[in-house]
C-alpha cells in the first residue's frame, strides 16, 4: 500500500528532476559503473538468500 502511494505522488516530472540530478552529481561516465555493481550486489544476496554458495565460475567447471 505505501508503494502505492508513492509511485502515485511521483510523476513524470518529478522522476526527470530526480534523473536529471543523478546525472549531475555522478556524471555519464560513473553511472554504468554505479550500475554494475548494484547488479552484483542483488545477484549475491540472491544468492546468499537461495543457499546458493557456488559462484558462476565454479558452476562452469562441473
Amino acid at each position: 500500500m505505501l508503494n502505492t502511494i508513492l509511485l502515485g505522488v511521483l510523476g513524470a516530472p518529478e522522476l526527470i528532476i530526480i534523473a536529471v540530478v543523478i546525472l549531475l552529481i555522478f556524471g555519464g561516465k560513473k553511472i554504468p559503473e554505479l550500475m554494475r555493481g548494484l547488479g552484483k550486489g542483488v545477484k549475491e544476496f540472491k544468492n546468499a538468500k537461495d543457499g546458493d554458495s557456488l559462484k558462476d565460475e565454479e558452476r562452469r567447471d562441473y
